[in-house]
Parts: structure tokens; C-alpha cells; sequence
């Protein structure tokens, strides 16, 4: 009898002309933590609450992005709430919702409490967390980070980037990884320390322009055929702001996969004790081998902690070069 196990990973975009990417051979690789923020094309509507025992769901879903209300653009919590007050008297609004990037009006009516006019949407207009910088190409001055998209957890779908920025962040502690329950970094946002804007959320990392430079020395670029099994390293954050080399296993290589192309250990007994494995904030820490940086931290295995996934840097520079 064959014993089957399941694996849970979690992370912590016609015909057209040939692109040619030309990223540099050489890029600064990064290790520096990263506090993220993204700020939506509209409000997202994150869920209902009851009015008087009934929703107000008024044809809007969860994950619904709310654009317009009377045909004015509104990109913030205040900027709804305000033009709906407007409107207020009438009983009903004209509200333009944006769904599966697929524009659409409906007729919102509103529902009325304590003489009050309420919408009975749960809503926000930007998200924020820590990750860590992949790279920085030293000629387009094109970072990467992350490895993966950010994700709105209340919705479980990729976020639409309007504006973003990612500042100086230090780690302040650590909720260590255990089996069945991978841990976290936490972190300090430094807002009058801005490293760089964000333009792209894609499936392979977040990308922007970086305006901090870095007196730190660039390393060559592995194609994929150049990697192989056995020792490498990571660079991250543990405490601080302080970058450090830990080591790994990489234990497979697969070539066919969008974004799991590296699956590895991690075998450095200072990295355990402090973290107890792979830890949410870790995603984007850079891959080094044979002194050339092959890839990026992306998933961990939440049922051994110790394992995870990395993606190609080569993928990363080829979706850092694309054009939106």
C-alpha cells in the first residue's frame, strides 16, 4: 500500500512581438528587510456587516473594488465615505465596481440606522507588511523582492497596485517556526526612510524603481543549468537590520515549475535556534551559490519548517524588465 502525505506550502500577472529581456549579468543582491506598502486602485470591499440582522450586499462581493461613486474616482476610505454622504438623502447611490478586470455599475442602496445611512460594507484602501529585497540591478537601478505576489487575505486574490513604496524596516523580533505553524518576523516601519517606489505586483515578486545607493558589490547571475544539489546560502535579516549568511541544503531543482524551481533545507543550527525554520518575511531573501546569486526565498513547508521553495533569479530580472 502506497502512503500518500499532503504538503501545505504558504508564501511568505493574441500575438504580440518577441520581448528580449536584457538584464545585467551582474546584479546587487539583497538580504535587507523591507517594510511594504500598497495602496489599491480604489476601496476593497473586505466583507458585510449586519443592519438590523441583514446584509447590504447589494449585488457586491468580497474582493469587489469600488472606483467611482457618481462617477467621481475615489481611492481612499475617506474619499467613499465623503461622496456618499452626498448622496445620502436620495436612499441610493451610483457606485462603479471593478471585478475580475471587468468594470461594472450597480445601483447601491442604503440602509438606514439610528437615522443613520450606512453602507454595511467592511472596507480598506491600502495593505502593508514586511518582506525582503531579492536585488537591485546596478544599470536600470530595477529591484526585486518577495518572489511571489502579495496577496489580500481576506480575499485570497492578488492586489491591484495603484501607488506603493518600500521603506527601511528593522526586525524587533522573531515568532519561531514549529511543525503545522510557521512563525513570523516582526518589524519596525521607518516612513521618512523611503528605498523605492513599487509598480508591479506579479506572481513573481514585487518590482519598482530603487532610490538608495548601495555600496554594496555586485555578483554574478547563475542560469538555471548552472545550479545544482548540495551547499548554498541564504542572506536575511534576523535582528535588526543586520544581514547574515545562513546555510541551506538544496535538495532538488525543477526547472518545469513557475516559481518552485528550488526546493532546499535549512541546515545552519544558528538560523534554527533563532527562528526554528523558515519564517513569514523571509520571502525574497537571496539564494547564493558558488558565490553567484541562483534565486529567491518564496514558500515554506508547513509541515516541516525546515523546508522550503526558492524561485530563478533569472525569472525575477525577466519579470523586473517587463513592461506592464
Amino acid at each position: 500500500m502506497k502512503k500518500f502525505i499532503k504538503t501545505t506550502i504558504i508564501m511568505l500577472s493574441f500575438l504580440a512581438p518577441i520581448n528580449v529581456f536584457a538584464y545585467s549579468d551582474y546584479i546587487i543582491p539583497g538580504g535587507e528587510n523591507v517594510g511594504i506598502e500598497v495602496k489599491y486602485n480604489g476601496v476593497l470591499v473586505i466583507g458585510f456587516y449586519k443592519i438590523d440582522g441583514e446584509y447590504n450586499k447589494n449585488d457586491i462581493e468580497v474582493g469587489d473594488y469600488i472606483t467611482h461613486v457618481e462617477n467621481t474616482e475615489i481611492n481612499s476610505v475617506d474619499e467613499l465615505v465623503n461622496n456618499i454622504e452626498k448622496f445620502q438623502n436620495a436612499g441610493k447611490v451610483k457606485l462603479k465596481i471593478k471585478r475580475n478586470n471587468k468594470e461594472k455599475d450597480i445601483v447601491f442602496n442604503l440602509s438606514v440606522k439610528d437615522n443613520v445611512y450606512k453602507t454595511g460594507l467592511y472596507i480598506k484602501d491600502s495593505i502593508s507588511g514586511i518582506g525582503t529585497l531579492t536585488y537591485i540591478d546596478p544599470e536600470t537601478k530595477i529591484y526585486g523582492a518577495l518572489g511571489h505576489e502579495i496577496i489580500e487575505s481576506s480575499t485570497n486574490k492578488q492586489v491591484e497596485v495603484r501607488t506603493g513604496y518600500i521603506y527601511e524596516s528593522k526586525v524587533s523580533s522573531i515568532d519561531r517556526s514549529t511543525n503545522g505553524s510557521p512563525g513570523t518576523k516582526n518589524a519596525k516601519f521607518y516612513y521618512n526612510n523611503k528605498y523605492g517606489d513599487i509598480n508591479k505586483n506579479t506572481t513573481y515578486g514585487i518590482y519598482g524603481n530603487y532610490d538608495i545607493a548601495s555600496t554594496k558589490e555586485p555578483m554574478k547571475v547563475a542560469e538555471p543549468d548552472e545550479i545544482k544539489t548540495g551547499e548554498a546560502k541564504i542572506l536575511t535579516v534576523t535582528s535588526e537590520s543586520d544581514i547574515k549568511e545562513y546555510k541551506i541544503n538544496i535538495t532538488k531543482i525543477d526547472k518545469n515549475s513557475k516559481i518552485k524551481n528550488i526546493y532546499f533545507e535549512i541546515t545552519d543550527k544558528e538560523l534554527l535556534d533563532k527562528t526554528g525554520g523558515i519564517v513569514q518575511g523571509m520571502s525574497g531573501s537571496p539564494i547564493i551559490q558558488d558565490d553567484k546569486i541562483i534565486g529567491a526565498v518564496t514558500h515554506v513547508v508547513v509541515e516541516n519548517v525546515k523546508k522550503g521553495y526558492g524561485i530563478f533569479i533569472t525569472t525575477m530580472l525577466t519579470e523586473g524588465e517587463r513592461e506592464e
